[in-house]
């Protein structure tokens, strides 16, 4: 009679070796969820909240301490203010230690005392924008200088307490950044000019990286440099490539303008980077033009390990090249390209350096990437920013679910 063995992977061993290999995955899960994890949920956080850019520093007081006047009108002051435009502080105190170099000479402020050398002073609740100056009179000690005098009293740091309400930290949330975005007139114009970019950038990318391929596919004199040419839009700083095409189309002194008058193409020079919808044809064919090198490393490296039999067994049958491409290089080509539509799509949808630097978002170009930067900077509203940056995470979610729910099960992927 034979005893029935333990399934497949929940014997010992197995269940040591499971143990063992998720131990050396935690430090490498937890540094991701650290990079990654925490700061998406701190986005998700701040678009919850009214923050403006100068919200981002929670409301403290701010204390500076100087030696003023000379002589009978010397005076150490303190300049009290409150960081926030809107939020009172509470439990504000100073203290302090009046240095040997001076002497109180004079009546003390209300709210302050002096123990021997200790100065207190308890001001309670400061209002929004509260700024004040405390003045506590004082004269040189026997045989100081002023200069002395001003280095032991500007060298001592107060202790300085007070908190207040920081709209990052507290329970108030709100749906208005949403709101805003959506009623936002040139919001849906923005999410279009996305996804035009974002589709035509990614297909045209990969056709090219297509094309290209194919032409280095086979071997000739002089392969290796042509090669190494095609990565170069790749390789290239962004920002010297955008600067040279910015050049290039310039309409007062950009070569392209400069050949297409003198060839008679057109009558009067042409703003490609400044109108519409000329503007965003640019920048996506930029887009084509930077990123096709990567398809077409993916695609080469593909080809070069389809086995030539299949293409040789064609030849004997007659098949033409493109009967050979669609039925032969295609179909095994479909994996990869898949892969590349995928990763393309992502990172043309997440792009803004390329855009920002060719147009700044202007002439129609804005994305929902560059919409992203003029929220959080430009109209210091740091909350719809990250709205915004939310819609753009809830897209990316929605398109993965969608390719891997059905395109890449139809590609067997």
């Amino acid at each position: 009679m034979q005893t029935a063995s333990p399934p497949k992977g929940t014997g010992p061993l197995q269940k040591r070796e499971a143990r063992l290999a998720w131990s050396l995955l935690l430090p490498t899960i937890s540094i991701v969820s650290l990079v990654v994890i925490l700061p998406l949920l701190a986005i998700f956080w701040i678009s919850f909240k009214p923050i403006g850019l100068a919200d981002l520093r929670p409301p403290a007081p701010i204390l500076r301490e100087s030696l003023r006047g000379s002589g009978d009108e010397m005076r150490i002051e303190y300049r009290l203010r409150n960081s926030s435009q809107d939020v009172e502080l509470t439990g504000v105190t100073i203290r302090d230690e009046i240095p040997p170099e001076v002497v109180v000479t004079g009546a003390l402020p209300e709210m302050c005392s002096l123990s021997g050398a200790a100065l207190n002073c308890d001001l309670g609740t400061l209002p929004a924008r509260y700024n004040e100056r405390l003045r506590i009179p004082v004269m040189l000690a026997d045989g100081m200088s002023e200069d002395a005098a001003e280095e032991a009293v500007e060298g001592s740091e107060p202790a300085l307490t007070g908190s207040g309400s920081s709209i990052l930290t507290n329970a108030e949330f709100t749906l208005e950044n949403f709101a805003r975005i959506f009623n936002g007139e040139e919001f849906w114009t923005v999410i279009w000019v996305t996804i035009f970019y974002t589709v035509f950038g990614t297909l045209g990318a990969i056709i090219m990286g297509l094309f290209a391929a194919m032409l280095l596919n086979k071997s000739f004199r002089g392969q290796g440099i042509l090669r190494g040419l095609y990565l170069f839009p790749y390789v290239a700083p962004v920002i010297a490539v955008a600067f040279t095409w910015v050049n290039l189309f310039d309409p007062f002194s950009g070569s392209a303008n400069a050949l297409l008058l003198q060839m008679g193409v057109t009558s009067e020079a042409i703003n490609f980077f400044g109108q519409r919808p000329l503007a965003l044809i640019m920048v996506t064919v930029f887009e084509i033009w930077r990123y096709f090198p990567l398809s077409f490393l993916f695609i080469l490296a593909r080809m070069q390990s389809i086995d030539s039999d299949m293409y040789e067994a064609a030849d004997m049958d007659g098949a033409s090249p493109f009967q050979k491409f669609w039925y032969l290089s295609l179909p095994m080509l479909l994996g990869i390209l898949s892969v590349l539509f995928l990763l393309r799509f992502i990172w043309t949808f997440n792009k803004f350096d390329d855009i920002f630097l060719l147009t700044g978002g202007n002439a129609g170009t804005r994305t929902l990437t560059v919409n992203v930067y003029e929220q959080a900077f430009a109209v210091s509203n740091i909350g719809a920013g990250a709205a915004v940056a939310v819609v753009i995470f809830a897209c990316l979610i929605g398109f993965s679910f969608f390719f891997f729910r059905f395109i890449s099960r139809e590609e067997g992927l």
